[in-house]
């Protein structure tokens, strides 16, 4: 996968304290939190955010930060939002460093069950992958010792860092996720094995301190190739995926993996997509109470402007249906969906849209069918090529990124380096 962009020189710390939206919060308003330099805080977030009870926001820019590594992009940086009332202060939390600790994180961080951030980086860490590394999971947390000053940095903890063989390398998009005793689980969209590269579905699994990591399953191409969105658990245990490719057509697919009594893990692909029904599946999946699944294609459908879709487990398997299809070639999501108590589904899209940078949408059942909004179309200078996926709070809040526009000045004249947004209901 191409990195994406070309972003200049690192200067100095910025912290910017932006006011949120003096219109009504009874209407629907779109505002920009902030605007990234390619400085200290970072630039081109891949991910969304994640939103804790008190409406900070956090989240990771690939790009930005330690200058010194990997110049003149930059490894990345993590940081947080912090809200007071109606007012969000940015701070860097962690720069990161590329060969310890990784570099490129483009998965969102997320809450574990200990309270600290856990998330992955693209590449960094070391491992048979030359030298740029194949990869870390990290967890993030506040420095031990008291600090009074927004510009202390948190400290970083490698839990695995990914040989490049069968373990897989490169994790990219998809969230990490915690079951009920600590173990970690993710999706790498790559293995070495012979000529062919197909990914895995791994476990981390704690003991004392340390990480243990588990293959629970490696793609063999019939059944999918190269998972880049994470995955999700039923009730039950049950782990749910997608698949970019392979697959019985070569369009990629919908799996499931199965415990069973002994420990092992049994795979069935729930669909096998044709590229009239999607393809390109770079987005992972939402689950609705009711146990349906949901996801989205980045391209294909009858327009070959991606799909959104729903696959509903019944007695004698699962049915899939075509949601929608966008209309605007190649411009599909390329990250999870967003879905609310009443399953009504929320997304981005990276390009289209009134102005052709991307716009933010939602799907709700009515009436026997699903009725498309669009909530916002970005105009480069409020944003551009919203790649992550959207975070809803309980409130019914929609936040997201941008992986390009908002400032065009200085080191983000060419691209524009991406925001934080929030839209309110």
């Amino acid at each position: 996968m191409n990195r994406l962009g070309t972003l200049l020189v690192l200067s100095a710390l910025l912290v910017i304290v932006l006011s949120a939206a003096s219109q009504s919060a009874q209407a629907q308003t779109f505002q920009v939190l902030y605007a990234f330099t390619n400085e200290l805080d970072g630039a081109t977030p891949f991910s969304g955010v994640t939103v804790d009870r008190a409406g900070n926001l956090y989240g990771t820019a690939s790009l930005g930060g330690n200058l010194a590594c990997s110049p003149p992009w930059g490894c990345g940086t993590s940081y947080r939002l912090k809200r007071s009332g109606s007012n969000y202060t940015f701070s860097p939390l962690y720069s990161f460093n590329g060969e310890p600790d990784g570099r490129w994180p483009e998965n969102r961080v997320l809450f574990g069950p200990d309270g600290a951030l856990y998330g992955t980086t693209y590449e960094g860490g070391g491992g048979q992958c030359g030298s740029v590394g194949c990869g870390t999971v990290f967890k993030l947390q506040p420095a031990a010792t008291f600090c009074r000053s927004v510009f202390c940095s948190w400290t970083a903890t490698v839990l695995y860092s990914f040989n490049g063989d069968s373990d897989g390398y490169w994790p990219m998009f998809g969230d990490l996720l915690f079951d009920q005793m600590g173990n970690i689980y993710g999706t790498a969209p790559y293995t070495t094995s012979g000529s062919d590269i197909y990914g895995v579905v791994y476990e981390l699994t704690p003991s004392n301190g340390d990480y243990t990591q588990s293959v629970l399953h490696t793609f063999s191409g019939s059944d999918g190739s190269q998972s880049f969105g994470g995955v999700i658990s039923d009730n039950a245990g049950n782990l749910y995926g997608t698949t970019e490719a392979g697959g019985q057509y070569g369009y990629g697919t919908v799996f499931e993996l199965t415990k069973g009594a002994g420990g092992g893990w049994t795979e069935s692909v729930l669909h096998n997509f044709n590229d009239y029904d999607g393809s390109n599946i770079t987005a992972g999946l939402v689950a609705d109470q009711s146990g349906n699944l949901y996801g989205a294609a980045a391209i294909g459908g009858a327009t070959g402007g991606g799909t959104v879709f729903e696959l509903s487990p019944g007695e004698t398997g699962w049915t899939f249906n075509l949601i929608y299809t966008f209309p605007h070639a190649d411009c599909g999501p390329q990250s999870s969906l967003a879905i609310d108590a009443a399953g009504t589904l929320y997304g981005a899209l990276e390009c289209g849209g009134a102005h052709g940078a991307g716009s933010v949408f939602k799907l709700a059942f009515s009436s026997g069918s699903w009725i498309y909004t669009s909530l916002h179309d970005f105009n480069f200078t409020d944003g551009d090529n919203p790649w992550g996926s959207v975070t809803l709070d309980s409130s019914g809040n929609l936040y997201g990124t941008t992986l390009y526009g908002g400032n065009y000045n200085g080191l983000c004249q060419n691209y524009g380096c991406g925001v934080v947004w929030t839209i309110t209901p």
